[in-house]
């Protein structure tokens, strides 16, 4: 166990100066009209490729031989506006805790050293994600997709977590920090699985993707990590809030404009 946000806890629980509020103001604003502007992009430019969501219902009593089993397409949605979906979310949030009515309780938050809006964003969009990459590697199965976004959304909630046990004692409890990083390696193992298992079949694109956001999603974990051990400018809690907003950023960009320039040009 460790002492969190090293000798700078006792100052950034009585408020949040106003230097760094207005800095904070203009990063959110900044990034809320970049991930406006990549979502409004991607429904304009993408094209009309869409990804089915299946089901293989059963076909005989339990115990018995099973007839081959017949995958049923339930629905397909549109690859674009799935990607522009979670950029449209990301937007949301920033103008929502640069806004006047909530912009308070997202710095009295902050001052706590948490931010609820943080994790209810990325519960929503970054498991969007994942199910858009589990998506294009053929996972397509509405059961697994749905565990998929449950079992990311309880990482993400993890760290919400993370934020509510630590807030009173001056020593960390890794619990939750630990218990989200279990979780967290589940999406990423079922789509190495149909990776290895489609052999040379799947285009090199996504392997890239695949490569590209398992390491950014990995470095949300690692901001955290460096918070709570407090070592360096990660002492100030709010380093690592910019941090999260410029992550965000990068990962989202980064996920639409490669399924954009491979798939839906």
């Amino acid at each position: 166990m460790t002492t969190k946000f090293g000798s700078n806890s006792g100052s950034a629980r009585e408020g949040i100066a106003d230097a760094d509020s207005r800095r904070l103001q203009r990063l959110n604003l900044a990034a809320g009209f970049a991930h406006l502007l990549q979502g409004l992009a991607m429904l304009a430019l993408s094209n009309g490729i869409s990804l089915p969501v299946t089901a293989s219902f059963g076909n005989g009593p339990p115990g018995q031989p099973l007839r081959p089993p017949v995958i049923d397409e339930l629905f397909t949605y549109r690859l674009g506006w799935a990607v522009a979906s979670f950029s449209l979310l990301s937007a949301l949030f920033h103008f929502l805790v640069a806004s006047p009515r909530v912009r308070s309780r997202y710095l009295a938050d902050l001052a706590r050293h948490q931010n609820r809006f943080r994790w209810v964003e990325y519960s929503l969009s970054s498991s969007l994600m994942v199910v858009l990459i589990a998506g294009i590697t053929a996972i397509t199965d509405a059961a697994a997709l749905l565990a998929l976004f449950g079992v990311n959304a309880s990482m993400i909630l993890f760290g919400w977590l993370m934020e509510t046990t630590n807030t009173a004692s001056e020593r960390v409890d890794w619990t939750p920090f630990a218990f989200g990083c279990v979780a967290g390696v589940v999406p990423w193992a079922a789509v190495v699985i149909y990776l290895v298992g489609a052999g040379g079949d799947v285009p090199g694109f996504v392997y890239g993707i695949f490569v590209s956001l398992f390491l950014l999603f990995n470095c949300f974990a690692v901001n955290q990590w460096l918070q709570y051990r407090g070592n360096g400018r990660w002492s100030d809690y709010l380093y690592g809030e910019r941090v999260y907003i410029w992550l965000s950023l990068i990962a989202k960009t980064l996920l639409a404009w490669q399924i954009f320039a491979n798939i839906l040009v």
